[in-house]
């Protein structure tokens, strides 16, 4: 990466200033103490289930060691973002340096892209169970699951590291203060000493691309399992074929919702405001949230996490 540098008065050594949420002293630590419990119950929370899965072995099924690997995956997607806003509460200079800044702005898109190809998987994985029933335990085999899980988080990984090495290169003018809690693409190419619109289409066709694909993929899965689940006889089977799918589709409507919000939707829209709330939400509410989805609506993780936790 090249050195961070400006023609005024910025350094090397200083890198970003994360303004992340300006209030008095006593409102940083309150939402220190909010942010860490916050935390803490969503690591519980996926470790539960990751433990679960481990444990039980009637969840020894590509459905719920999708799920288990997803849990995984929360578990590093929260911690690249939240570790570093607590100690930026906490912080007096809220100074995050030039290389931190972008292996976070790495780590956090590469995870979230990765979280958008495991939602596609666990879409055609219920599609297959319901819709192809007979054929399901010969074609959801373990090696398949365990190839479409290193595929998840390879492909994940992939899309984003040209785009953020060319940021990186660039050079940044002015003020080094980003009105955010995390180092997101908006307000570092607003930085830059000029201003890149052939950067900003790049950017904005690949993050539409990670979104869309996925996302249509997914849709396609759940128009076939509805046309499939509404053509089954009884309703005792209906309802079981839409319990195994609501939590799924619950999930990825709270994330999609937000992250299309946030990055499909014209920029200008956006106060900054609303633009660090709908990221809070995607960011660190729906990891805290999904385990809870999970647990409540799927009687077989219920059953499996009273079991573990010896209730």
């Amino acid at each position: 990466m090249k050195s961070f540098h400006t023609p005024s008065n910025s350094s090397t050594s200083t890198g970003f200033i994360l303004l992340g949420f300006p209030c008095p002293r006593e409102g940083q630590i309150l939402l220190f103490v909010l942010f860490s419990a916050v935390y803490l119950l969503t690591l519980m929370g996926n470790a539960s289930i990751i433990c679960a899965v481990r444990w039980d072995l009637r969840l020894h099924t590509p459905m719920y060691i999708l799920l288990a690997n997803f849990s995984f995956l929360e578990i590093w997607y929260v911690t690249s973002t939240v570790p570093n806003m607590l100690a930026n509460l906490l912080s007096d200079t809220k100074v995050i340096s030039f290389s931190g800044c972008f292996l976070q702005f790495y780590f956090f898109f590469s995870l979230g892209s990765t979280e958008c190809f495991f939602l596609a998987v666990m879409a055609f994985d219920r599609y297959f169970a319901i819709c192809r029933p007979l054929h399901y335990p010969s074609i959801m085999t373990k090696r398949l699951c365990t190839n479409l899980v290193l595929g998840c988080w390879i492909l994940g990984f992939l899309w984003f590291p040209v785009p953020i090495a060319i940021i990186s290169q660039m050079s940044f003018c002015g003020s080094r203060i980003i009105d955010h809690f995390l180092c997101d693409p908006v307000p570092l190419l607003a930085l830059t000493c000029s201003r890149s619109p052939i950067m900003e289409f790049f950017w904005t066709i690949i993050s539409s691309l990670l979104l869309f694909i996925p996302f249509f993929c997914i849709m396609g899965s759940y128009a076939l399992v509805l046309r499939a689940v509404l053509r089954v006889p009884s309703a005792a089977g209906r309802r079981k074929a839409f319990s195994t799918c609501g939590s799924h589709l619950t999930v990825v409507s709270l994330f999609y919702g937000s992250v299309m919000v946030m990055y499909l939707s014209p920029t200008s829209e956006h106060e900054v405001g609303m633009q660090k709330l709908v990221t809070l939400f995607y960011s660190v509410g729906t990891p805290f949230i999904n385990p809870v989805i999970y647990s409540l609506r799927n009687k077989d993780m219920k059953h499996a996490l009273q079991k573990f936790l010896g209730t």
